[in-house]
């Protein structure tokens, strides 16, 4: 079995994977497979990733799905993951050539046993022209959970790094959410509450920023279409970290609004709101929030009239 998974969801991106498995071929860490995952392209990458699949010096694994969302790619990845540690590189990205190699040391330089406590490793990312995005971590390495990470540290940006693949099984996506997409911190939050991170000041993911999301494209969209994913990010924010409320109180009153504002965007009324959260103190946010969150409701629904039921 392979030590690394690299999972790469994908969805008409047969011009950018190129970046994906270039990156992997230079690799100087050669114990990983590649898992594609196609989330219902129409543009050629089946041919595509047949021509990688005769040309990697690695195992690539190719899985076509039909068009569902990437939560369910995400899951489908899950269940065939075979390495011991699981890595997302998106499709339109890349990393630098001693990226698994760093990653994997960094790992082994938590003492063997209290790796337990540990969810993975991640490092910094840089953009195509080599700049930082984002902000460094305050201590190098910096041991924390993702909550702390936020909340006490402050820190933001995009990072990249590998999860335990035992981990991050532990925490799926639920599967029967209209739209196509939840956003990670779904997950994050659930991870947090169990393990912690080690953060490394080491810019190891190439982050390129001249696609449009996967997700979101171009342009306004609808909030309707991913409001349940959006509302079940945010009701896991005021489950599992409304107790940080002082330490971050702006960052927990804006998960609030977003949560009754998506709630209302799935049709779930003003009494349900509340029963669908699971503490006290998120509850008292949610009621602090819900003016804010119903002017946003109306201006959503004032926005795109004609898809009001």
């Amino acid at each position: 079995m392979p030590l690394f998974t690299v999972y790469t969801p994908t969805y008409n991106r047969a011009h950018t994977l190129h970046r994906v498995f270039e990156s992997l071929q230079a690799q100087t860490c050669r114990d990983f497979e590649w898992l594609v995952v196609d989330d219902g392209s129409t543009d050629g990458t089946a041919e595509l990733m047949r021509r990688f699949q005769a040309e990697a010096g690695f195992t690539v694994r190719y899985l076509q799905e039909p068009h569902r969302g990437a939560h369910h790619v995400h899951n489908v990845s899950l269940r065939e993951s075979q390495g011991q540690f699981w890595i997302k590189l998106d499709s339109d990205d890349a990393c630098v050539p001693q990226a698994l190699e760093q990653l994997l040391r960094h790992w082994e330089n938590i003492p063997a046993d209290q790796r337990h406590a540990f969810s993975g490793v991640t490092g910094l990312c840089k953009d195509q022209s080599g700049y930082l995005v984002g902000v460094a971590f305050p201590e190098n390495p910096l041991d924390c959970t993702a909550a702390e990470l936020e909340y006490l540290h402050k820190v933001h940006g995009e990072k990249w790094g590998f999860l335990r693949l035992d981990v991050v099984r532990r925490f799926p996506y639920p599967e029967n959410v209209p739209g196509n997409f939840i956003p990670e911190s779904f997950i994050w939050c659930q991870v947090s509450r169990e393990y912690k991170t080690r953060h490394i000041n080491e810019p190891l993911r190439v982050y390129w920023m001249d696609a449009p999301s996967l997700v979101h494209g171009t342009g306004r969209r609808d909030p309707r279409t991913n409001a349940a994913g959006h509302r079940l990010m945010f009701k896991m924010v005021l489950d599992l970290e409304s107790g940080w409320f002082f330490t971050a109180p702006f960052r927990l009153m804006r998960a609030a609004v977003q949560y009754g504002r998506f709630a209302f965007l799935t049709g779930m009324g003003v009494t349900r709101q509340p029963q669908d959260l699971n503490t006290s103190g998120g509850r008292a946010l949610w009621l602090a929030a819900l003016p804010v969150a119903a002017a946003l409701w109306l201006r959503d629904t004032a926005l795109f009239p004609e898809d009001v039921k």
